[in-house]
């Protein structure tokens, strides 16, 4: 392996590298970095040649880290750390309430909380503009994929600040037209013969009928679809019984609450910030904006 004064690392080897290890496949990777998959692959061919070693073995089912790229990593990972830190001093110097603002929420919460919230939010603040992240994976607040991020579980990095704004409400609802065509059901176990709106590889409905009694499957669903926007309309639709919020239900006259003796626990909202980012005054802005005006949302 050549000495370290016989390199001339360039930022960007380091990042498809690290993209790659964290991905598992150049498609990923590149995805991630809104790079090309060649230009990845050219990238991290010209580091392991920089290096004089091997970072990842070609397999069929992706990339696997060599025991090289492994003790790497941590050097990389440092690296890295050091550029964030540097992009953020520099976004923290910025001192007008202007500018683009990065906001992270699940897809149910970008599509029928948020706009109504982001008119408002324009009125307010008429030069900030919104990159809206409608995903329900959890956005790396520390590698800047979001500058604020609206989550249902609690941050955990220690410079991370999660300020817990409200809960949404759930409940079990269906559309007039389903209960007009199959009954209302009394009791949970009646949920065995009717039609039930599932999630496809999310397991939250699974764990809550289980606490609740009345476990359902799998199997149990009709429709199983991970699409949040999806999963409202089918049951806007009168499809079947689904599991919603409070809040969502109510923007439809026509879908009404079933079983309301289930007692299904609250999922907690947290608004969170990168700590050193909160000294932007957009982005400060507009997280002051949705600490105010979210809850009466929800």
């Amino acid at each position: 392996m050549r000495s370290e004064n016989e390199l001339g690392f360039d930022w960007r080897l380091v990042r498809a590298f690290l993209a790659a290890l964290d991905h598992g496949s150049l498609l990923a990777a590149a995805r991630a970095l809104g790079a090309s998959q060649p230009t990845l692959g050219r990238h991290i061919a010209e580091l392991e040649s920089q290096l004089g070693v091997v970072l990842f073995e070609r397999t069929g089912r992706g990339l696997r880290p060599t025991a090289m790229a492994t003790r790497l990593a941590e050097s990389a990972r440092a690296m890295e750390n050091g550029a964030l830190a540097l992009s953020r001093s520099v976004s923290g110097a910025h001192a007008t309430v202007a500018g683009s603002v990065r906001i992270s929420a699940s897809q149910a919460t970008a599509r029928q909380m948020l706009p109504s919230l982001l008119v408002r939010m324009r009125q307010e603040l008429p030069e900030i503009q919104v990159d809206l992240v409608s995903t329900n994976e959890i956005s790396n607040l520390l590698q800047r994929e979001a500058d604020i991020a609206i989550r249902m579980s609690q941050p955990t990095a220690a410079t991370v600040v999660a300020r817990r704004i409200g809960t949404f409400a759930l409940g079990a609802f269906a559309h007039v037209d389903y209960l007009r065509r199959r009954g209302t059901p009394r009791q949970t176990a009646d949920l065995y013969r009717h039609d039930v709106l599932g999630y496809d590889s999310i397991d939250t409905i699974i764990r809550m009928s289980a606490q609740l009694g009345t476990p359902l499957l799998r199997e149990h669903f009709c429709f199983r679809t991970d699409d949040m926007g999806a999963y409202w309309e089918a049951l806007r639709q009168g499809m079947g019984i689904g599991f919603v919020s409070e809040s969502l239900a109510r923007t439809d006259g026509s879908v009404v609450r079933v079983l309301p003796q289930l007692k299904i626990k609250s999922l907690p909202v947290w608004l969170a910030v990168h700590r050193e980012i909160r000294t932007d005054r957009r982005i400060r802005a507009v997280y002051d904006f949705l600490a105010r005006h979210i809850p009466a949302s929800i």
